[in-house]
């Protein structure tokens, strides 16, 4: 399961403050700042999703991440490999090296982290 765009950027603001209550919540995002009921609105929707949920102290509550910020961008790109590059690393990896402005340094860098994993697998 996937978030939406408004939820996504909340769920950045969650993994980045570990936990938050609403009003850190509010006060995270730029301005212009959402309406609380948007934010608890967004907030429903995630943890039916599974991906938040809160405890309570008294009237107030603290929500928490469920997923990991790595698990779920991992998903996200093996999804789109998946759906645009017909299951292929390589196609992604030739369309994101010809279609991205990287730097010499940066290509260096990307074959030295592939070479070291390909080290690390034999």
């Amino acid at each position: 399961m996937s978030l939406s765009n408004a939820e996504e950027q909340l769920m950045q603001i969650l993994w980045k403050l570990d936990k938050a209550f609403m009003k850190e919540l509010i006060e995270a995002y730029p301005e212009p700042k959402p309406a609380t009921t948007t934010v608890a609105t967004l907030l429903k929707r995630m943890q039916d999703k599974g991906f938040v949920d809160y405890v309570q102290y008294g009237r107030s509550r603290e929500y928490f991440p469920l997923v990991k910020k790595n698990k779920y961008f991992s998903k996200q790109v093996n999804g789109m490999i998946k759906n645009f590059f017909n299951d292929s690393a390589a196609q992604f990896a030739s369309f994101f090296t010809q279609e991205t402005d990287l730097t010499q340094q940066e290509l260096e860098e990307l074959k030295k982290l592939i070479d070291e994993r390909l080290k690390s697998q034999k």
